[in-house]
């Protein structure tokens, strides 16, 4: 698993398994965010990692984002999760770019 810190609140990574979940919230992540549809080819149901993180004492958010097609609704609901959730958050998605341009995105949008 590739976390590259974006700043002490964020993060993103590719797709990780349930069973990873334990070391996320090792490494004092406090929340997860799945940017990854469950439909996409390889990805893991969005539902098996949210129970592991509830489980494993983290707060989780599904926001599907089809590759190369972040909607303004993707945003909007990525700023407001990210308002809510505790911090510091993981995001990911098949590599973690999708995450990273998102955050970018809402980034722009609160300017």
């Amino acid at each position: 698993m590739d976390i590259r810190k974006i700043n002490e609140d964020f993060a993103v990574t590719g797709q990780i398994a349930p069973q990873q979940v334990a070391e996320i919230a090792g490494a004092g992540f406090k929340s997860l965010i799945c940017n990854r549809p469950d439909s996409e080819e390889g990805a893991v149901r969005h539902d098996m990692v949210e129970e592991a993180a509830r489980a494993a004492g983290l707060e989780f958010r599904f926001i599907p984002v089809v590759s190369g097609a972040i909607t303004e609704e993707n945003v909007r609901d990525m700023a407001q999760v990210l308002e809510e959730l505790p911090r510091p958050v993981l995001a990911y998605c098949r590599s973690g770019t999708r995450c990273l341009n998102l955050y970018g995105l809402v980034q722009q949008m609160k300017a």
